[in-house]
């Protein structure tokens, strides 16, 4: 990137907390660009609630696709998809996370949040994470703020801050592309 030329991004997602995430990132490994971050609907052609991670991986490479060939001009696209799953040690929560431009893709994911069994069976049962865990805490919208990670840490993380540790972790590629 040439010094202080703007970067543009485009986000598969319209929650705010996927944008500035992203966003984030980005300002932290180009701190002389300004970075245009725009979150559109990219659809995840997986379940509302994904419950593998297969399926979670696969949500999030598919709001990057399409963001790639909706705007084929842009610096970057990324993705952040949340996902559970049931692990020998039980269920937890989590996100990949992906970011490409036209000539690469990296990969990245979160660490595992482990959520109650009680909140597994209702997702099992068709419930989404979020709204779920609204009704659970007495919260609005959580999703798009501090997540279940917010309130299952008491704030000490954020859907916020595991996202941007994801994404710079996958941004280590396009960093040293010649190693890669």
């Amino acid at each position: 990137m040439k010094q202080s030329s703007p970067i543009k991004v485009i986000v598969g997602s319209k929650n705010p907390v996927k944008i500035l995430s992203i966003k984030q990132t980005l300002e932290t490994f180009f701190p002389d660009n300004e970075i245009i971050a725009e979150g559109i609907h990219a659809p995840s052609l997986v379940s509302d609630q994904p419950m593998t991670e297969e399926e979670t991986l696969l949500g999030a490479k598919n709001r990057v696709e399409f963001c790639q060939q909706s705007y084929p001009n842009a610096d970057f696209y990324a993705a952040m998809e949340g996902g559970v799953d049931n692990f020998d040690y039980g269920p937890a929560t989590f996100a990949y996370v992906v970011i490409a431009n036209t000539a690469n893709q990296s990969v990245g994911r979160s660490a595992n949040l482990p959520i109650p069994n009680s909140v597994y069976q209702s997702l099992q049962q068709g419930d989404e994470l979020g709204p779920l865990m609204d009704k659970l805490f007495g919260t609005s919208n959580i999703k798009q703020k501090g997540g279940a990670i917010g309130l299952l840490t008491n704030g000490a993380q954020t859907r916020l801050s595991t996202y941007v540790q994801a994404l710079t972790l996958a941004m280590a590629p396009f960093l040293h592309s010649d190693r890669f």
